[in-house]
């Protein structure tokens, strides 16, 4: 019998860098995966969870057939008793109590043709409720980048970093979690670049620096503050920029009088020579970036850290060029593009606001609707919140866990039980699939076509290279035939065809071809006067003319540092931070089912300090108790000298950990202080 072998180029499914690669395909079945050398940022490299990627993929727990819950279990049904099921518990909810009582959770694991899909089906049943997992990651980015600068994406493509000769890390460990980033940092490294760190840990991306700012957690905006001092007191501003492309320096400035580098290392534990040098190296530089991620973000004062960033390049002129500019590296696959097709609650697709009448003129237009949800709804936490308080009914869940990825778990689970209704649709069993009234197994990454956006604005097409397992169904089947049996008529489609209405509608997708996307990808960019391709108008750098706001000047807003929402305290005297490490990713739902990166990472454990540990009696290796106002959680302990005295470190991608973490929010964007909290460590 003659053997059928393919090789299917495709994007992995991991972060936000958006390296490709090659699945062998024989016979039907994914068998192995080739580098790709010519992929334009990846260029043939992965990380373990790439190499990985074929095990979560293969795993005999994926999800094979719909179910109904049945007591504690799950019955396996077809899926016409499946869609009616779905239909009677979102229809009943949105007949019973309206349509602003039912929410909808966006992936930004999934395409851009499955999240537009989504959050059209939401909108058009007059929900205003639908948001994505960037609220628990870089809603900070997009209100406070949107408020500096009138965009919030990444300013220069990643291999730009090469050319930059100063490259300020703040909060991201990329050389663990965005692997391929190092090696445009290296690049520039050896041609001279001073390289800035400041993390709370000393981490393998700290390693490569030149200046090492070990940094006490929660206390960003007192750093930045601080090195801005230095820089406006030396004289090291860039005056013409400044007065050419900026407005509000004058009130900046004065507020920046009371952060001397003395008071800014008070507060933040940082050496103040230390602080000096940085800020010093930062503005001389004929070309400085800063690259973040959520270390900065994932605070109470998330927006005022990144408002603070964006007052750091504006000040120095470090925008608009070769080499400069700001890398908000996204944490998952899709976030960029889960943003840009409207999957927050703030924003319709193209970043348009609800409350703008031709916003709902345009939508209403093309999606054959008279009325549209017309002002926010709630936001993915705040959706939790309503259901706890017995105002949502009912919920759509599409390819998240918030059980494992929101704070204080404990009330997420409260909410899900509240619910009237849930439907799932995953390909796995995750905590939060296990909570559901109806399970809808659905399509991983390979096993379909669409579009995935990287951090760096690079829309690429991803192929099919496999068939769903069982009974399993693409995402976009799945939303339409929702979308049918609620009554809105929708016709099965492609990822093509969505993709053209997609270009109809966002601005920077318009001059998308299928032509591009097999080549390079599309990497899209807009200026003062609109939007434009870049492939057709040179660089994709942003902003080299001007900004996307009112006058085409970018906004200087003071920011003050207000501690963190929970302090320590003769209980809970260590500060508790969180983060990712190299062979996990998010809330584990596909790497903790890969054998190899569990070989490397099997479970949950804390770094602390040897000098905390000693004080504890805590031998390495023991378990032990982390506890926080919240709840528990056991870990093995990890003595080491990554993280400074009366600090604490655990990987969020375990069960258990988000048990302790804080659901007090940032008043902008709404995300969750996930990066602080006092906590205590205890032998068992």
């Amino acid at each position: 019998m003659t053997q059928t072998k393919a090789k299917v180029a495709v994007i992995c499914p991991y972060c936000g860098v958006g390296c490709g690669f090659y699945i062998k395909v024989e016979e039907g079945r994914a068998t192995g995966i080739e580098y790709m050398p010519e992929h334009p940022t990846s260029r043939g490299s992965l990380c373990p969870k790439g190499n990985a990627a074929l095990e979560a993929l293969n795993h005999p727990g994926r999800l094979q057939h719909p179910l109904m819950r049945s007591g504690d279990g799950f019955l396996p049904i077809s899926w016409e008793k499946a869609l009616a099921l779905v239909a009677e518990g979102l229809g009943g909810a949105l007949r019973d109590y309206g349509p602003e009582n039912v929410g909808f959770l966006a992936s930004s694991k999934c395409t851009n043709e499955e999240n537009y899909l989504f959050q059209k089906l939401a909108r058009t049943l007059g929900s205003p409720n639908v948001d994505n997992c960037a609220r628990l990651c870089h809603a900070s980015t997009v209100v406070g980048l949107g408020r500096a600068i009138g965009a919030c994406a990444t300013t220069n493509t990643l291999d730009d970093l090469a050319n930059s000769r100063c490259i300020f890390v703040i909060g991201s460990n990329f050389s663990e979690n965005h692997s391929p980033v190092a090696r445009y940092v290296i690049e520039a490294k050896e041609e001279g670049a001073i390289i800035i760190v400041a993390d709370p840990r000393r981490t393998p991306t700290a390693w490569l620096a030149d200046i090492f700012l070990q940094i006490r957690p929660g206390t960003d905006v007192a750093l930045l503050n601080g090195m801005m001092h230095v820089i406006v007191e030396e004289g090291l501003i860039n005056r013409r920029f400044l007065e050419e492309r900026t407005q509000g320096f004058a009130a900046l400035a004065e507020s920046l009088q009371e952060y001397t580098a003395k008071r800014a290392a008070d507060i933040t534990c940082v050496p103040e020579g230390d602080i000096v040098r940085a800020a010093r190296a930062y503005a001389r530089s004929p070309a400085s970036a800063i690259v973040y991620s959520m270390g900065v973000t994932q605070h109470v004062s998330g927006t005022d850290n990144v408002q603070a960033l964006a007052n750091l390049f504006l000040i120095c002129g470090h925008i608009g060029r070769p080499g400069t500019g700001i890398f908000p590296l996204r944490g998952q696959n899709n976030v960029q593009g889960a943003c840009d097709m409207g999957t927050l609650t703030e924003f319709y697709p193209g970043y348009r606001r609800p409350d703008d009448r031709a916003t709902t003129e345009v939508f209403g237009r093309a999606w054959g609707v008279d009325r549209l949800p017309n002002h926010c709804g709630l936001t993915a936490l705040e959706m939790m919140d309503s259901a706890r308080e017995g105002r949502l009914r009912a919920m759509y869940i599409m390819g998240e866990d918030p059980l494992n990825s929101d704070p204080h778990s404990e009330k997420t689970r409260q909410a899900l039980q509240a619910l009237d209704f849930l439907v799932v649709q995953d390909i796995f069993l995750t905590d939060t699939a296990r909570m559901a009234d109806v399970l809808l197994p659905a399509s991983a990454w390979a096993e379909k076509e669409g579009t995935f956006t990287s951090t760096e604005r690079r829309v690429q097409w991803t192929n099919r290279a496999v068939s769903p397992p069982g009974q399993a169904r693409e995402d976009l089947c799945i939303i339409s035939e929702i979308a049918g049996r609620l009554g809105l008529g929708w016709k099965q489609c492609t990822a093509e065809q969505v993709l053209e209405e997609i270009k109809s509608l966002v601005p920077t997708y318009r001059a998308i071809t299928r032509e591009m996307l097999a080549r390079e990808g599309f990497i899209w960019i807009h200026s003062i006067e609109g939007y434009y391709p870049s492939r057709k108008k040179g660089s994709p750098i942003l902003h080299g003319e001007g900004f996307p706001t009112p006058d085409g000047r970018a906004i200087l807003v003071p920011v003050h540092f207000r501690p963190p929402a929970e302090e320590t305290s003769p209980e809970h005297p260590l500060i508790l931070t969180t983060g990712r490490v190299g062979p996990h990713y998010n809330a584990g739902s596909m790497t903790m089912r890969s054998p190899s990166l569990l070989e490397i990472e099997p479970k949950l454990y804390v770094e602390l300090h040897p000098a905390d540990a000693s004080a504890r009696g805590i031998e390495d290796g023991e378990t032990v108790v982390v506890q926080t106002a919240r709840g528990e959680a056991r870990a093995a302990a990890r003595i080491s000298l990554r993280v400074a005295p009366g600090v604490v470190f655990l990987p969020f991608h375990f069960s258990g950990c988000n048990a302790l973490t804080l659901d007090v929010r940032d008043p902008l964007a709404k995300i969750p202080e996930l990066k602080v909290a006092a906590c205590q460590v205890r032998r068992c």
